[in-house]
């Protein structure tokens, strides 16, 4: 009796392990990886985190060009309003020594949506928790717009 209830264990012991290996080979060989990204809604400013599937990139700096382009494309739900205004781009993108440098056009500095009461700090703000949140190793960011540093003293202090 001892002797049949060992080896059931062993065997289902040996399919947990076969399915984890799978599990786990699927994963790393997935071309997917997700993202969260945050936005607010255009009502009541009230938080709202989407997650996206994004395919997955041959480097860091890459996967990070990639979340910020996703954030300037805006939320995918109509009651929320973007980051930042419509015609903002990415203009460059360096990632070194674990600090991001990160380049947005003028449009940038204006408010997202007509009317829009959130301050542009938060906007970066918001940003900034987002790529150090998907991005472990990130120590700092650094914006810029069209080639000027903005608010470095306020994100100075945020290592």
């Amino acid at each position: 009796m001892k002797v049949a209830t060992r080896g059931r264990t062993n065997r289902r012991l040996l399919y947990l392990l076969c399915l984890g290996a799978w599990a786990l080979v699927e994963f790393r060989d997935s071309e997917l990886v997700r993202r969260t990204l945050v936005f607010y809604t255009i009502t009541d400013r009230a938080m709202v985190v989407e997650e996206r599937m994004l395919a997955r990139a041959p480097s860091e700096e890459d996967a990070l060009r990639q979340y910020v382009e996703e954030v300037l494309l805006g939320p995918v739900s109509p009651d929320s309003m973007p980051l930042f205004s419509r015609e903002t781009r990415l203009r460059s993108l360096l990632y070194r020594d674990r600090v991001v440098y990160l380049d947005l056009s003028e449009p940038a500095a204006l408010p997202p949506v007509e009317g829009a009461s959130r301050p542009e700090v938060d906007v970066f703000e918001t940003l900034q928790e987002g790529i150090r949140r998907n991005f472990p190793p990130v120590r700092e960011v650094k914006f810029f717009i069209s080639g000027h540093e903005v608010f470095y003293e306020i994100f100075a202090g945020k290592v």
